[in-house]
């Protein structure tokens, strides 16, 4: 009998957990499209989820249904907008409710929201992203049978939701992050005591600025609901903001305008470890010993409508008197503390808030520090009347406070200030609205910052005016740096609080300055792996000039003396105006800037090189060996005047090669040449063996090059070597590879034994009369591997064959000459011959013509 009926139990088991898992298959279509009806009735949104699963096993008896990562979207005017996301969405019921008919609506008993995210948004019409219900149309006649969902919530739960608020006509902006929300109560009565748990972290900032960055919240709190009359009361609560206490009572009730409030809120006690409490435990330590006297309250109201005109008028005391406290572990206390604030709204329109610090003070040994201020028409046009007075010795702040600090600060402060204007004169620059007056002086302060370097204030003091700030001394170090700064500081407050331009005029005057000590370290990441690198960064906002002289200023591997020029800074870029320094044994000037505004640092600049060592320069100054590196083998003096830009490298501040352009004219002085110290002259000289290139005087020489794209082109220039005369030109690039045409002229005395045999046959007029013979060499390769190929075969061949063919010429012309002196001496002699028969024919014939006409007479 016993075996039936386990038997029996056995199958009503089996039978019920297939019931159980195979249940929600039949009903999960039919809750996906309840739900999908229940928004489509409700909403004018995008709706969107994942999936919808039903569980009986998840929350039994009760029936779990869950919905994936459920989203509202914003149609216009906040189109594309998140209002809503939950990664899991949870609804309990009654698994009854799941069998009821396709009219009647299903009754949630509780739900539960998982890393949600909700952005409440207001633009500057005041239209809020919120307000997505289906608006009534009251000619339209009601056609649903039934809601598909009732509430009647016993509990909820919501856990690590993301809460952002933002109104841009306000500007202000709060974040409640990490809130996790628990409530239990009867929603289906029309008034319920709601218990609830809260716990977050809080952030405020109106406009530009910050009030709260996460301070931590707990708030448990009993909350009487009136549903009927949407009104919510305070009942029975405890809050925690960071670690001070609050208790609250009153209302807030839901009207047509907005939210009628009546609160009340105090510290339910008076002790100073309250204030204490309001600082975040990151910046307070432990409170649990700390010694505290005298007391400290916060005392407030707040009542009246909130709407989209006017706010609730409202009173915030904050007050302390003759209070002290002491960490168990400092050695220093702090005392005689008085607060007195008050933020008060007496009128319900939000630009009449008005803040009064009417004191703060307190003394740490024999130092007193006081401050009193009012701030008023915070949304218009503020207006700040503040008083600062007070000495402070920097070192006795970690010694009091347990502030973190990797290197405790020290110096003695001392400041009396006076400063009383409105935003408004701050924009427009109307310091005659403007009051500032006073003095502050610091000595012996010392900072270090992350990346372990200390600067060091030795002195510094300052008087403020409506205008500015007259820096009258600053002498500061850090690393092997020492900088002694006078001069006025413009438009300061602008710069502090509206975001505006600094600007300045200083004299600056040190006797060592080294660049290396003003560089910054970023950190990159490229393929995971993570590398720290240096860079300079002209910061923005700055519109300073600068007049400097230096004795020393090392920069990288140069070591610059006697430095002076005016720097000007702005628009993230630094202009140099007759900048002047002696090294390489001359003097080089410069003019141009250097900007790191874009994505790429770039520079344009116009230098003058005056009798600078031509070693030490071309060596040293790595542009300038790729420009011309062939001039490391000169000894001797060097004047140029190079003009050039392109980009810098953002790690070393050193000039692109690939980016480089310009023009470089230069004339040598008083130079040498090394030949054995070059490669490519080298291989020219073996070559080219009729100068001796230790010999060559370059003397005046003067070149001109351009640059651009990576390469160097030189103009053809000439030169002369004893009687021969060279002519060079050609191009090399910054890669060193080289295409040079080096011309000779030549006199044939110099190419060669065979030339010079030839030469001895001729005569010394006939010697003098031979042409200078041209000699081609091309230098190609680079330079530390050149290829040097001439034509002096072929010049020598040529020139001995002309020498040949003078010699025939010579010989012929000889033989030639001999034959017709012989011819003519023949001739002459049949000549005479010839004439004295003419002169005897002659003469017998005229005889006989006289004896003719002798006879007739």
């Amino acid at each position: 009998m016993i075996k039936k009926i386990l038997k029996g139990l056995g199958i009503f088991i089996v039978i019920a957990l297939i019931a159980l898992v195979s249940i929600p298959f039949l009903f999960k279509d039919k809750i996906k499209e309840m739900i999908v009806k229940a928004i489509n009735e409700n909403v004018d949104a995008t709706v969107a989820f994942e999936d919808v699963d039903l569980s009986l096993l998840k929350s039994f008896p009760q029936a779990n249904v869950t919905i994936d990562k459920l989203s509202i979207i914003n149609k216009a005017p906040f189109a594309g907008d998140t209002l809503f996301y939950s990664g899991e969405v949870n609804l309990k019921m009654s698994v009854k409710e799941l069998f009821k008919g396709d009219g009647e609506a299903m009754n949630i008993e509780s739900f539960s929201s998982t890393n949600g995210v909700v952005n409440i948004l207001f633009d500057k019409n005041g239209i809020g992203n919120f307000d997505i219900a289906i608006k009534d149309d009251k000619d339209k006649p009601d056609t649903s049978e039934s809601k598909p969902f009732a509430m009647n919530i016993q509990n909820y739960e919501i856990e690590n939701l993301r809460f952002k608020y933002f109104d841009e006509r306000s500007k202000i902006k709060m974040v409640i992050d990490s809130l996790n929300h628990t409530g239990t109560g009867n929603f289906a009565e029309s008034k319920l005591d709601l218990d609830t748990k809260t716990t977050a972290k809080i952030s405020l900032d109106m406009d530009k600025t910050n009030y709260m960055k996460n301070v931590a919240l707990t708030l448990d709190a009993v909350l009487g609901i009136d549903l009927e009359n949407s009104k919510y009361t305070f009942k029975d609560n405890k809050a925690l903001i960071n670690k001070l206490p609050l208790e609250f009572d009153g209302s807030i009730q839901l009207v047509e305008a907005g939210q009628e409030y009546d609160l009340k809120f105090k510290t339910p006690t008076s002790s100073f470890q309250n204030f204490l409490g309001l600082i975040p435990s990151a910046y307070s330590g432990s409170l649990e010993n700390v010694k505290t006297t005298g007391d400290f309250s916060i005392v407030g109201f707040a009542k009246g409508l909130q709407s989209e005109t006017t706010i609730p008028k409202f009173n915030l005391a904050i007050a302390s008197n003759n209070a002290s406290f002491q960490y168990p572990d400092l050695p220093k206390s702090v005392q005689n503390i008085v607060i007195d604030t008050k933020i008060i709204n007496e009128t319900g329109v939000l630009n009449d808030t008005y803040v009064n610090l009417d004191k703060l003070s307190f003394r740490i040994d024999q130092d007193v520090f006081d401050a009193k201020a009012n701030i008023r028409n915070i949304t218009e046009n503020p207006l700040i009347d503040a008083t600062l007075k007070g000495t402070m010795n920097l070192a006795n702040i970690s010694k009091a406070y347990p502030i973190k600090l990797d290197t405790p600060l020290t110096g003695i402060l001392k400041a009396d200030i006076k400063t009383k204007f409105d935003m408004k004169s701050v924009e427009t620059n109307n310091y005659d609205n403007i009051l500032a007056s006073g003095t502050a002086n610091i000595t012996g302060f010392k900072y270090v910052d992350a990346e372990k370097k200390t600067y060091t204030i030795n002195t510094a003091s300052a008087q403020f005016s409506n205008q500015k700030i007259n820096l009258q001394q600053l002498e500061m170090t850090t690393g092997k740096t020492d900088i002694q700064i006078n001069g006025t500081v413009e438009n300061y407050l602008g710069y502090a609080f509206k975001n505006q331009e600094l600007r300045g005029n200083f004299n600056m005057n040190s006797n060592q300055l080294l660049v290396s000590d003003f560089m910054t370290k970023t950190e990159t990441t490229v393929n995971n792996k993570t590398t720290t690198t240096e860079e300079v960064k002209i910061p923005k906002l700055i519109n300073v000039s600068l007049n400097a002289a230096a004795n020393s200023v090392v920069y990288d591997n140069l070591n610059l003396k006697n430095v002076t020029g005016k720097l000007i800074v702005k628009d993230e870029k630094v202009s140099l105006q007759n900048l002047k320094t002696s090294i390489f044994g001359g003097i080089i000037t410069a003019t141009g800037d250097v900007s790191t505004k874009g994505k790429v640092p770039v520079f344009n600049m116009n230098l003058g090189l005056n009798t600078v060592d031509i070693q030490q320069t071309f060596t040293q100054l790595e542009m300038l060996k790729n420009i011309a590196p062939i001039a490391g083998i000169i000894d001797g003096k060097f004047n140029s005047t190079i003009k050039l830009s392109g980009n810098l490298d953002a790690k070393e501040m050193t000039p692109d090669l690939k980016t480089l352009t310009g023009d470089l004219l230069g004339q040598l002085l008083s130079t040498t040449v090394n030949p054995d110290n070059s490669k490519l002259l080298t291989a020219l000289s073996s070559n080219v063996k009729f100068i001796d290139l230790k010999k060559l005087n370059l003397n005046d020489l003067k070149a001109a090059l351009t640059f651009e794209n990576g390469k160097v082109n030189v103009k053809p220039f000439d030169l002369k070597y004893q009687d021969i005369k060279v002519n060079i030109g050609g191009s090399h690039g910054f890669d060193q590879s080289m295409d040079y045409n080096v011309k000779f002229n030549v006199p044939a005395k110099y190419l060669g034994t065979e030339v010079n045999n030839l030469i001895a046959k001729l005569s010394p007029a006939d010697a003098a009369k031979l042409e200078n013979v041209p000699v081609n060499a091309v230098l190609t390769g680079n330079f530390k591997n050149p290829k040097v190929s001439t034509d002096m075969k072929a010049a020598v061949t040529n020139l001995a064959n002309q020498l040949v063919q003078q010699q025939k010429e010579k010989l012929v012309n000889q033989g030639t000459k001999a034959l017709e002196n012989l011819i003519n001496n023949n001739t002459q002699k049949d000549t005479t011959k010839t004439q004295t028969k003419k002169e005897e024919t002659k003469e017998k014939v005229t005889n006989a013509i006289k004896d003719i006409f002798g006879k007739k007479k």
